[in-house]
């Protein structure tokens, strides 16, 4: 194992900066593979080098097409791809279901609302029709008596 000592320097620092890190990174994998080249005949050598260049060589076509919009064909359709952020509309796309999620509960209160003021409707209205003496009004049990038991005014 032929390593210089730089690549035996692990990183203290959390604050390293990520491309410092992934350099070194890359040193170690490079040295790593240089140890393990010496044992490859040459003719298997040379193909991983045509390897290498034409994986570069995608890498620097592959990254100067993803800022460019592409339509992508899939199975089933094609959809159009885009390399950059994503455009205003489709940010304000994203708040579509937000805004529903919140309507869809305004409307579950107003209806909740509805039912409780029907309800209270309901016993004021058997109370005004019915005949009672005053002293039913002041009973602490009439109006538990009126929710529980089944009125009906005729």
């Amino acid at each position: 194992m032929n390593r210089p000592a730089e690549f035996l320097v692990k990183p203290h620092s959390p604050t390293a900066p990520r491309e410092a890190l992934e350099a070194r990174f890359a040193h170690r994998v490079v040295g790593l593979l240089a140890d393990g080249t010496a044992q490859v005949p040459h003719e298997v050598s040379e193909r991983l080098k045509v390897a290498r260049l034409q994986a570069v060589e995608r890498a620097k076509a592959l990254r100067k097409l993803s800022t460019q919009p592409a339509v992508v064909l899939q199975p089933h359709g094609a959809s159009l791809a885009w390399g950059g952020s994503p455009s205003w509309w489709l940010r304000l796309a994203s708040f579509v279901p937000l805004a529903v999620l919140v309507g869809g509960l305004l409307l579950i209160q107003h209806r909740y609302s509805e039912l409780q003021i029907s309800a209270a409707a309901e016993i004021d209205a058997a109370l005004l029709v019915d005949e009672l003496p005053p002293q039913a009004y002041s009973d602490p049990g009439f109006v538990e008596f009126l929710l529980k038991a089944p009125y009906s005014a005729e």
